[in-house]
Order: structure tokens, then C-alpha cells, then sequence
């Protein structure tokens, strides 16, 4: 949880809920649900986007758009963490990065075209990076559930 997220009040959460299930709704629309004027959405919904609170995007079956491989690869790390998030980080087939505790270091998902995709990614570039110690894969067979509506609570 960021610093800006302690400051969010209610309407604004409620613009956020709002978004995370139509991130094309209408300003007016969302503005009659949440008690304020179209304008006064708009001003808000750009400072949330301004604070780095929110993003609107939109979002893809990988499969759908010629993305047949997906993973979560487990990595283990020597030494400073911060570098090898920061590198996997710019990678374009990497989707996101978590930094964890536990048995893994990191947690990257990746989105490939294919195996020989995803072996380069793993062999060739995620393994090449200085400060890898190890990774193990865990390939997607099946996506069963990815929503972005857990609300702002």
C-alpha cells in the first residue's frame, strides 16, 4: 500500500469501484452514482491517474492476441534484490514483478508467443541476469480466472 492510498476518501474509492468494473464508463454516469457532477469526476479521475493510483487499460486474453505461453517463474537471487527486479522489470514479455518472502526471492509472470518463446526467456535472458541464482516455472495450462475488481475496500 502506497502513500497516496492512506489519503483516498470514500468518493474517490467509489470512482475507482466504478472504473475497476467499466473502465469506459461515462463521467456523467459514474458521477450520478457517486453524488457529483461530471466535471468533478473528471478532476478526480485524473488526479488518481496523475498520483499513480490507478491505470486505465485495457486488458487481453494473451491467447486472443497471439500469446500462447504464459508463466510464473519462481526466481531466487544473490545478494541485492532490487537490481534483478529493476532488470526483469524492462523486459517487454514480463507482465509484473513481485518482490516475495518465502522461498522464491521474486515472482515474475511472463507472456510469450510459444515454447521456444519462453525457453529463451527463462535460458537466455531471465537466468543470464546477473545475481540469478535459480528459477523454476510454473507454466499456465488453462486461465480460469483474471478480474481487477477487487474494489478498493
Amino acid at each position: 500500500m502506497n502513500a497516496a492510498s492512506s489519503q483516498i476518501d470514500a468518493v474517490s474509492k467509489a470512482i475507482i469501484e466504478q472504473l475497476q468494473e467499466d473502465g469506459r464508463r461515462p463521467y456523467a454516469a459514474i458521477g450520478k452514482a457517486v453524488g457529483l457532477s461530471e466535471a468533478a469526476v473528471r478532476q478526480r479521475v485524473q488526479k488518481l491517474l496523475d498520483q499513480g493510483v490507478m491505470q486505465i487499460v485495457a486488458v487481453t486474453d494473451p491467447l486472443t492476441v497471439g500469446f500462447r505461453r504464459q508463466a510464473m517463474v519462481g526466481i531466487t537471487v544473490e545478494g541485492d534484490i532490487d537490481p534483478v527486479a529493476e532488470s526483469l522489470a524492462a523486459l517487454d514479455e514480463v507482465e509484473y514483478v513481485v518482490i516475495t518472502a518465502g522461498s522464491f526471492d521474486l515472482l515474475v509472470e511472463i507472456v510469450c508467443e510459444d515454447d521456444d518463446h519462453l525457453l529463451e526467456m527463462i535460458n537466455k535472458r531471465i537466468r543470464a541476469l546477473p545475481g540469478v541464482r535459480s528459477t523454476e516455472s510454473f507454466v499456465y495450462l488453462k486461465l480460469r480466472k483474471q478480474t481487477y475488481t477487487w474494489g478498493t475496500r
